[in-house]
């Protein structure tokens, strides 16, 4: 019987060690240093270096796909056992009590971007393989794990990896929640695009030049930034009404005059884009500012439409595209960008929907709405929903391995989040967060307990070992 447990804590130094380095590389899409064997940046391509170096030092043998991903594999056989990881993270933002690639340990914590999403639990799974490796357990599959490199922007890394290699059978991504997640809602993006008409432009009122807010659609913004031209006077006024209105507000703001123009910059709280209400969203604050000063200010309508459509409502009612399933759970929407610059409107709407929902009404709904204010709605991307079968034997083995590591009931799960899981045709989420655990995901000071860190570890070396023995 094999104390997998001890077998963590046996390397526990080693694998805290190797954790945070990994975690201080910067592995943010970067279109400044990409091309040749970087095609995402060279942030990423180093953290993908990393994880492979890391894993042919443990003995995997180790392959690079052209830098777009990369994979470890132990093992013998026709059947591969997946493990699918990214190696990239989302921007750090604003607002860390510690350098976001610092990796800083304390209170038990190590707190970095990647923390929990998801280069913590990759090197997770890269020891599971070490232990299972260095014990010589034997395995009549082979287990590979798959290192992605564009996750968090668009999954061309994957994509490409599954054309050039062997797709493996069945698999488990470590990038969500314990115990395990069988459905993941379908993903879509929806672009609104258009133009101000110069003649909204009120007599003897200020006039929003340029608004800028997000830079992912699958985080909650947490900046938003106005530029107001007009007469000194106006300004002045829409200036004390900022004051007034930050004096209630929960948090920072910033208001100066820049070549005669105002700019306001608006803080909120970043959030996955699956979990909208759990983040303030900067771009809809400031807008709801904006429209109670439209005595000093033209009021434009995408301001009114992203206000009455937008504002507070994170499950798409306004929109006439509220919809939920009892399999997933409810629809979810994130206005993630908003970006208004030489009268060109921008807004992008980062939608989560169930298993059931209606692809072809949700999208009518939203062009209808988005027409009303003389905008295109454009179809950006779209993941459709994944689900897997309770009763499959990847499910019953990993919920086995969890409750006998654990103790407690494996509940099988749906999330709003896109997981690497569905580029399998039989794949599930499985970690790191455990129940009870705060989600801190995209959001400031990320972080991953070390117990966690350990416990996880044993729960995919077991996982792995049990699925390819």
């Amino acid at each position: 019987m094999i104390n997998w447990i001890k077998e963590v804590e046996q390397r526990k130094e080693a694998l805290l060690k190797d954790t945070q380095a990994f975690l201080q590389i910067k592995s943010v899409f970067d279109s400044a240093t990409k091309g040749g064997d970087a095609p995402f940046g060279q942030g990423i391509r180093e953290a993908l270096g990393f994880a492979l170096d890391k894993s042919k030092a443990f003995g995997l043998e180790i392959k690079n796909v052209d830098g777009y991903a990369g994979h470890g594999e132990i093992g013998h056989g026709n059947d591969i056992i997946g493990v699918l990881c990214h190696v990239d993270v989302v921007p750090e933002g604003d607002g860390w009590t510690s350098p976001p690639y610092a990796a800083e340990i304390r209170d038990d914590k190590i707190f970095a971007r990647g923390a929990i999403d998801d280069k913590g639990p990759t090197m997770a799974a890269i020891y599971a393989l070490r232990i299972i490796n260095e014990l010589n357990l034997p395995l009549s599959k082979r287990v590979r794990i798959i290192f992605g490199t564009d996750e968090e922007s668009g999954w061309g890394g994957i994509d490409y990896y599954l054309k050039k290699e062997e797709m493996p059978s069945i698999g488990f991504a470590p990038d969500a929640n314990f115990p395990i997640i069988i459905t993941e809602k379908g993903i879509a993006t929806i672009s609104l695009q258009g133009r101000i008409e110069k003649e909204q432009k009120e007599m003897n009122k200020a006039k929003v030049t340029t608004f800028l807010s997000g830079n992912r659609t699958n985080m909650v913004p947490e900046n938003a930034m106005a530029t107001i031209a007009g007469d000194r006077m106006l300004l002045d006024n829409i200036q004390k009404d900022f004051e007034a209105f930050l004096e209630g507000y929960d948090y920072q703001g910033e208001m100066k005059v820049i070549n005669g123009q105002l700019e306001l910059k608006l803080e909120g709280l970043s959030a996955h884009a699956m979990e909208p209400f759990e983040g303030v969203n900067a771009g809809l604050e400031l807008i709801h500012f904006l429209l109670s000063t439209e005595e000093w200010l033209t009021i434009d309508q995408w301001m009114l439409w992203a206000d009455q459509h937008l504002y507070h409502d994170y499950y798409g009612e306004k929109l006439g595209i509220q919809y939920e399933d009892n399999a997933s759970g409810p629809l979810t929407i994130n206005p993630g960008i908003f970006h208004i610059e030489d009268g060109n409107i921008t807004i992008k709407i980062n939608i989560r929907y169930p298993i059931t929902n209606d692809m072809e009404k949700m999208t009518y709904m939203v062009r209808e709405k988005a027409n009303t204010i003389g905008c295109n709605s454009i179809l950006e991307t779209n993941k459709a929903p994944h689900h897997v079968d309770k009763e499959h034997v990847l499910v019953q083995t990993l919920k086995r391995v969890y409750e006998e590591q654990t103790g407690q009931e494996a509940e099988l799960l749906s999330i709003g989040g896109g997981t690497y899981a569905r580029a399998l045709d039989t794949g599930v989420a499985f970690g790191p967060l455990f129940p009870g655990r705060v989600e801190t995901a995209h959001q400031r000071d990320e972080h991953i307990d070390i117990e966690d860190l350990l416990k996880a570890t044993a729960i995919y070396a077991q996982a792995i070992y049990e699925l390819a023995k």
